[in-house]
């Protein structure tokens, strides 16, 4: 009801301000062709006019603003009855989420119970594989100490025939001295056979000098390959070794 008598008030005032600029014209006008008796009357049937008019827009705007009240009213009535739907299944739902709340704490404290079991596991595991690993190391210790003394038999044994080939090489080259002082006469003696004995003796001795040589070299190398094979066995256990302390170190 204010925003209709508002309304109205807003209306008359319009309406007044229209008639207060416009009234004089239309005296004007009327007033060239009518006494002004004629004007007065036709004036007030104009003003009761309007007035109907006026009461009769006030009538229609008040039913309007009734018909909007009984609207507001009725959506009003709507959204309670919405707001408390919306409120028991929001309340319906927060129940079941807590009943799921209460159902995902008892999964976790099952968890957390899995979760010390399986910590006690791992501990026990974790003892057992220190013990294990212990008993590696024992083990490559006595490996060690095995292969350090059969590397030392081994390097004992080439020393032994490394001088028994060097006592052999200084009787060959004895023999040798003394075959070479035994031909050298002879070949003094016969001249013409000199030169054939000794080109085919220089040959032989060639040969034979290469093959010394070939023995020598296959010892060095005979030598080298025993090194290298130490040394990659040292390296192979250091390794081995430094990856289990490693694996040891970095196990949880």
């Amino acid at each position: 009801m204010s925003l209709a008598q508002e309304d109205l008030n807003h209306i008359k005032q319009e309406i007044g301000l229209y008639v207060k600029e416009n009234i004089s014209a239309w005296l004007a006008e009327q007033s060239l062709g009518k006494p002004p008796v004629v004007y007065e009357i036709e004036l007030r049937e104009r003003m009761v006019r309007v007035d109907d008019e006026l009461k009769n827009q006030r009538e229609l705007m008040r039913e309007g603003f009734n018909q909007m009240d009984k609207r507001f009213e009725l959506m009003h009535a709507n959204m309670d009855k919405r707001f408390e739907l919306m409120q028991s299944s929001m309340d319906k739902r927060f129940e079941q989420v807590e009943k799921r709340f209460e159902q995902v704490d008892k999964r976790f404290e099952q968890i957390d119970k899995r979760f010390e079991q399986i910590d006690k596991r791992l501990e026990l595991m974790q003892a057992d594989m220190d013990k294990r690993f212990e008993q590696v190391d024992k083990r490559l210790e006595l490996m060690q100490a095995d292969m350090d003394k059969r590397f030392e038999q081994v390097d004992k044994r080439l020393e032994l025939m490394q001088a028994d080939m060097d006592k052999r090489f200084e009787q060959v080259d004895k023999r040798l001295e003394l075959m070479q002082a035994d031909m050298d006469k002879r070949f003094e003696q016969v001249d013409k056979r000199l030169e054939l004995m000794k080109a085919d003796m220089d040959k032989r001795f060639e040969q034979v000098d290469k093959r010394f040589e070939g023995v020598q070299q296959d010892i060095r190398a005979l030598q080298l390959r025993m090194d290298h094979f130490m040394r990659w066995s040292f390296g192979v256990t250091m390794g081995t070794g430094g990856l289990i302390v490693g694996i040891l170190k970095l196990w949880p």
